[in-house]
């Protein structure tokens, strides 16, 4: 069964409808933003490419490592953190396409909110035009949504928040802007917020989140997009400040370099740890002891993350950036007291993890969450704490033996994760609260990486039933457990699913193909 990304609908190239780009961008939009696509597109492509083999030389036994020393790690220089930014204990982050959750965050007080256009908002036109919108709206703390309990308009409240815009990364495309050309998306995406914004009308100047980073050489071009930008409006060089996600295995090994090529630009660094999961099983799915356990009965502190955890605040903190944890995917309930008790014990938990860990802040993803993810951090920043027998080069991939279970529960609760993702995308939604946890295509990585090291290694590394008894996976053993599980989610839809059977049967389709094919690049 052959699938391209060009048939998966929602994270393939985004293509605007015909006409869509002249009639829906605002005026001078594209003759501001084609010479800055001229200007990037071979180094952009070049980076891909370098992307891809830095991917093959991994699978090749080739594997990630630290670079040899360099300015950036033999001499003294600091990021200068502003005020503005210098509490971010809690960052709230959600689809920028969802306005009524984008007012919410905004008013929940939390310190920052990131409004995302990438993993959480389908990739597609329509929903990205409103993204942007929605964005615009925001920062000029003009955005409104319809509250039905309320009877009328709920707009945001006058606060100290950072909104952080996350745009799509670089390596997706955008489609149907110039004629016979494709540009990059996170160029596009940034150029648009850039070119319909004033400085009067923000409270802090323009703060990006960067995405799906894979080299410290991508910060040089990240930096030469962010000045480009500037000088086009005629903006100080330094203006357009970001910060940056650690979401890629190799650039896990790179920070302190991508910090100091964006030095004029970033803030701080956020350990994205979903999808750094899934990067490090892309770059380790040659060895067979490397093959992951169930995700959910694997530890907040298991090695490989605690080491990077550890690392990433002594990393920013010797130079004066922030230092930002992850997610926690289980969610509130407000319907459920149960299961809200469970995910704001799992949240306190995690959170304190990561305060003891040094980060200065973290993520969460619902109001109710804010005050606890809080309460978590002794001060509203602790750059000053450093560890003190720090190990400068730890190892970031140990093998995660004596970790969690491999079970063939684990496979099929994987296979019906990525159907009901799936299905979401094909529905609209980059982003979807399945069975308590809310997923986004992180997740849907995961899965489809967990499932294809089984098919792979499970010969080697044992993945066992009930009994614990050994379960060989093989392609049919996948197709059966995709075929059961589909009719499960037929027969007895979960509650609030989105769409139909036969958007279920094609959600089902899209993702087993993925994961026979290959197609495990985050797009």
């Amino acid at each position: 069964m052959a699938v391209t990304r060009q048939s998966i609908k929602g994270f393939h190239t985004n293509n605007a409808p015909k006409g869509a780009a002249e009639r829906e961008l605002p005026a001078g939009f594209l003759q501001f933003f084609a010479p800055l696509h001229h200007k990037f597109a071979a180094r952009h492509r070049a980076l891909v490419q370098a992307r891809r083999a830095a991917h093959e030389q991994s699978l090749q036994g080739n594997k990630p490592t630290y670079l040899p020393p360099t300015a950036a790690t033999r001499e003294d220089w600091r990021i200068e953190l502003p005020a503005w930014c210098a509490d971010q204990r809690n960052q709230m982050t959600g689809p920028a396409d969802d306005a009524e959750l984008v007012v919410k965050m905004l008013n929940s007080g939390a310190p920052g909110v990131m409004l995302d256009l990438e993993d959480s908002t389908a990739n597609e036109w329509d929903h990205q035009s409103l993204g942007v919108e929605n964005i615009l709206q925001a920062l000029r703390g003009a955005l409104t949504y319809q509250d039905a309990k309320r009877g009328g308009a709920v707009g945001i409240k006058p606060s100290n928040t950072v909104i952080w815009i996350r745009a799509r990364g670089l390596h997706l495309h955008q489609g149907g802007l110039i004629e016979g050309e494709l540009c990059s998306a996170s160029l596009f995406d940034v150029a648009r917020i850039v070119f319909a914004v004033e400085p009067a009308e923000l409270k802090h100047p323009l703060a990006f989140y960067i995405p799906k980073s894979e080299s410290a050489e991508e910060a040089l071009l990240w930096r030469d997009i962010l000045q480009s930008l500037a000088a086009a409006r005629g903006w100080p060089k330094d203006y357009i400040k970001c910060m940056a996600l650690v979401e890629a295995h190799p650039l896990a090994y790179q920070m302190e370099e991508f910090l100091y090529n964006l030095r004029d630009h970033i803030l701080g660094l956020n350990l994205g740890r979903w999808d750094y999961m899934a990067s490090l099983i892309h770059f380790n799915l040659d060895d067979p002891q490397w093959l992951l356990p169930d995700r959910n009965t694997i530890p907040h502190d298991v090695p490989f993350f605690q080491n990077l955890r550890q690392l990433l605040p002594e990393t920013c903190h010797k130079h004066g950036a922030l230092a930002i944890g992850g997610m926690t995917a289980l969610y509130p309930s407000r319907q459920d007291p149960e299961l809200n008790a469970r995910a704001l014990a799992v949240l306190q938990k995690d959170k304190k993890n990561e305060a003891d860990s040094l980060m200065d802040g973290a993520w969460t993803g619902h109001p109710d969450q804010n005050q606890i993810a809080l309460e978590q951090f002794p001060a509203p920043n602790q750059l000053h704490a450093r560890r003190a027998s720090a190990e400068r080069h730890p190892d970031l991939r140990p093998v995660p033996a004596s970790v969690g279970k491999r079970t063939l529960e684990g496979t099929g609760a994987a296979i019906r994760t990525v159907i009901r993702y799936r299905n979401g995308v094909l529905n609209g939604k980059g982003a979807s609260l399945l069975d308590g946890y809310m997923e986004d295509l992180a997740t849907d990585r995961i899965y489809r990486l967990m499932l294809s090291q089984r098919l792979e290694h499970s010969r080697v590394t044992p993945v066992v039933d009930d009994a614990g008894n050994q379960v060989i996976h093989t392609p049919e053993l996948l197709s059966r457990l995709f075929d059961e599980e589909l009719d499960k989610l037929i027969a007895q839809p979960p509650r609030g699913e989105l769409g139909t059977a036969e958007t279920l049967k094609e959600a089902r389709r899209i993702a087993e193909a993925m994961v026979v094919n290959h197609e495990f690049d985050p797009s």
